[in-house]
């Protein structure tokens, strides 16, 4: 792959690598974020480093992460109006046999309430099985995050266990409860 151009729409949404013309809708999108709203929620960020020029090198990092199939990270927009709404995210933890990946995902909280997290993710997944040629995909996520376990839920992701000691966060590591989705699978019913 030479460049990282997959994207999912609706009438409402679409999820697409960032490009360099983004700049003012993703710097809008975060600048313009609330005063967090718990632990999970960053809330307002500094964003005096995030000229354009440090956003066409992050577009760039994101291109490259694509090409070497470590992370594909999207924008979510407004179709309408172009806002950013937020991001999502898959890592790749395994191919070969496994063609496995974790999802992450944020809807900035100024946008919270309108079902965007949902779609957004719904065509995310969409994306991550359909043309990223995942396998599985896992949402690792805090014991205590009930707006992400919720989400999860909503998009049919299915709860597999509590992951101990799992990340280094909060200055400790943290136990994760593991939600999956796969890939619907044709399975090869040949005679015996």
């Amino acid at each position: 792959m030479d460049s990282f151009t997959y994207k999912a729409e609706t009438e409402r949404l679409s999820v697409r690598p960032l490009t360099n013309g983004d700049y003012s809708s993703w710097y809008r999108g975060f600048n313009e974020r609330l005063p967090s709203h718990h632990r999970h929620d960053p809330g307002r960020l500094d964003m005096s480093d995030c000229t354009e020029q440090w956003f066409a090198s992050l577009v760039k990092k994101h291109q490259n992460l694509a090409v070497e199939d470590t992370a594909y990270i999207f924008g979510v927009f407004n179709n309408k109006n172009g806002e950013h709404l937020g991001m999502v995210d898959f890592s790749t933890l395994a191919r070969n046999e496994f063609q496995w990946g974790r999802i992450g995902y944020t809807i900035h909280n100024q946008y919270w309430g309108a079902g965007y997290g949902k779609e957004a993710v719904s065509l995310a997944l969409k994306l991550a099985f359909s043309q990223l040629e995942y396998h599985r995909i896992e949402a690792h996520i805090n014991l205590d995050n009930q707006a992400s376990i919720h989400l999860a839920k909503s998009v049919g992701m299915d709860f597999e266990c509590v992951r101990k000691a799992f990340i280094q966060e909060f200055g400790e590591w943290t136990d994760n409860l593991i939600y999956y989705k796969n890939a619907e699978v044709r399975v090869n019913e040949g005679s015996f």
